[in-house]
């Protein structure tokens, strides 16, 4: 957790010091991204099962608690697993690298870039559709500058390289990020359905 300010006040630093780190992958998630993914599930239990989803029509959609636990406990997932392919995919795409980092690095690494992602779940206490889409895509923005910094000291390669990589990792990256909000609005549909 000493390394959220970091990531947002300094983050070049920030990614030096985490490089240096050798962090291992269970330390990493029970010291950060447990914690982290518990911001935007807490939130959005909260805001959905208190005030409910505003979707600018007029209409509030409200969870009960079951359905709204329900929910939580799958979305948590999801983001856990999100964060471990991501961790993957940094990996694969650094096979043919000459420093290639290990897998557990690469994991690490897609964690700390998620951070500002995890963060952004604050606004879902109060969940308007438009409010909660501005703030996913200024925290997706981040997101992508967290990589472009990252990557070249990551990998030990240079800005033009670097820049490509992080590119691509953050095409893959929207695309997981898209299948898990995909999925996450078909499991509230149907459970708002179903219970």
């Amino acid at each position: 957790m000493n390394h959220v300010w970091g990531l947002l006040s300094h983050p070049l630093r920030e990614m030096q010091v985490i490089r240096r780190e050798n962090e291992t992958v269970s330390h990493h998630y029970t010291h950060h991204v447990l914690i982290m993914a518990a911001i935007p599930v807490l939130c959005a239990f909260i805001g959905t099962t208190q005030i409910g989803w505003d979707f600018g029509d007029g209409n509030v959609v409200r969870l009960s608690l079951f359905t709204g636990f329900y929910l939580a406990v799958l979305f948590y997932g999801l983001m856990l697993a999100g964060v471990a392919i991501m961790g993957r995919v940094i990996s694969w795409m650094a096979r043919d690298y000459p420093h290639r980092p290990s897998l557990a690095s690469c994991m690490v690494f897609a964690g700390y870039v998620a951070t500002p992602l995890f963060l952004s779940g604050i606004v879902a206490l109060y969940p308007l559709v438009w409010l909660c889409a501005l703030v996913g895509t200024l925290a997706l923005l981040y997101t992508g500058y967290l990589l472009y910094i990252g990557i070249p000291a990551f990998l030990n390669i240079n800005q033009e390289e670097g820049l490509r990589f992080s590119g691509s990792t953050l095409a893959i990256g929207v695309l997981l990020l898209e299948v898990l909000l995909a999925l996450t609005v078909l499991l509230w549909g149907y459970g708002y359905r179903l219970f």
